[in-house]
């Protein structure tokens, strides 16, 4: 960030009087590189608070509840749309956000069905939802052939059944896992009608007995460390337990693959809940996540894309050059989006959600 730019923003904290001292922050566990938390109070003289969620719902939680005392959140695109539309976040100050020229318009476009104009938030890291596995256990139990990059993996029984034998887990996230057991068996992945949504519910229940955890953070050290064979989780992550076990230099291989039937582009948005108690150092805080070289450095970490066209000339090669995390045409061609569930067909999804992880 250019620093003249980065001092006018404290300047303004100071002549407005607003409090400066500290800024609070809600992001996802293992979601950023440490030494940018310490950059930005460097930088700033702003004390940074970070604490982290590891699912949509914790999040929405606070959100809906109100008061929640931070100052930036980092929710998803559909929960993003229904809490804007609950009143969670207030409108962004271009003004005091000059970084927003290095964002990526290709990624705008497509948050914008989430957030029109891109009004309330900005996109700070985007990927696909898929399989993650260690392909040395999966082709001992299933053949050279076990097929890897398709949902047959996981939503095929006799393949579950055999894979149990090495542990599988799976996100603790219905807006992740409904949509692709639908895609699985050939129904919109987005459908809303209950009767529709109901068929997850098989495919679901079908391999339920052979998941050994649903959990939305556990699956990147059991997958580095061998503990578990296959994950359907979050690409970055994946690919995080992926560096890690070649980092450990323990045997373990990983492969991450967007299903070929289709996979979930999902985005993460930053946005500022309407009673964020600063939001002065709120903005503050995003226009750094917005510097093309913090974005770059955000993103060599977690192995995640991001939506900030302008760090692309920094990125570390095995992010901008792997297809796992900025996959190529004809595979973006083949994500899927989603949208919120209405209250009353999202009371029907948690019930049966309830359901598929107590297994009755």
């Amino acid at each position: 960030m250019n620093k003249l730019i980065m001092s006018s923003a404290v300047a303004a904290l100071a002549a407005t009087g607003a409090v400066a001292e500290e800024v609070r922050v809600y992001n996802w566990s293992d979601y950023i590189d440490e030494a940018l938390l310490e950059k930005f109070e460097a930088e700033t003289g702003i004390d940074l608070i970070y604490d982290v969620f590891d699912s949509n719902e914790v999040l929405e939680t606070k959100m809906l509840a109100g008061g929640s005392g931070y100052d930036v959140v980092v929710p998803s695109g559909t929960f993003l749309q229904r809490q804007i539309a609950a009143g969670a976040f207030q409108k962004l100050d271009p003004s005091k956000l000059p970084n927003l020229e290095n964002m990526w318009d290709t990624v705008e476009a497509r948050t914008r069905q989430y957030d029109p104009g891109n009004a309330y938030s900005i996109n700070y890291m985007w990927g696909t939802t898929g399989i993650g596995a260690n392909l040395g256990k999966v082709q001992e139990l299933l053949g050279a052939d076990a097929p890897v990059g398709s949902l047959s993996l996981i939503f095929e029984p006799s393949s579950m059944e055999k894979l149990a034998e090495c542990g599988v887990h799976f996100l603790d996230a219905p807006t992740e896992m409904i949509p692709a057991a639908l895609k699985y068996i050939g129904e919109d992945p987005d459908s809303h009608d209950p009767d529709v949504i109901a068929k997850a519910e098989e495919v679901l229940m079908a391999v339920r007995p052979y998941v050994q955890k649903f959990h939305s953070s556990e699956y990147i050290n059991a997958l580095a460390n061998g503990d578990i064979c296959v994950a359907f989780g979050w690409s970055g992550d994946i690919l995080q337990a992926r560096d890690r076990a070649a980092e450990a230099d323990n045997g373990v291989e990983i492969v991450y693959n967007a299903p070929s039937e289709g996979a979930l582009m999902w985005f993460d948005q930053m946005a500022i809940p309407t009673d964020a108690p600063n939001p002065d150092a709120a903005h503050v805080f995003l226009n750094f996540i917005m510097d093309a070289q913090n974005m770059a450095d955000a993103s060599n970490y977690v192995y995640y894309a991001n939506g900030n066209e302008a760090s692309k000339p920094l990125l570390a090669e095995d992010v901008i050059g792997d297809p796992a995390i900025y996959p190529d045409e004809a595979t973006l061609e083949n994500l899927y989006t989603t949208t919120p569930y209405p209250a009353k067909v999202q009371r029907v999804v948690t019930r049966l959600w309830t359901r598929i992880k107590s297994g009755t």
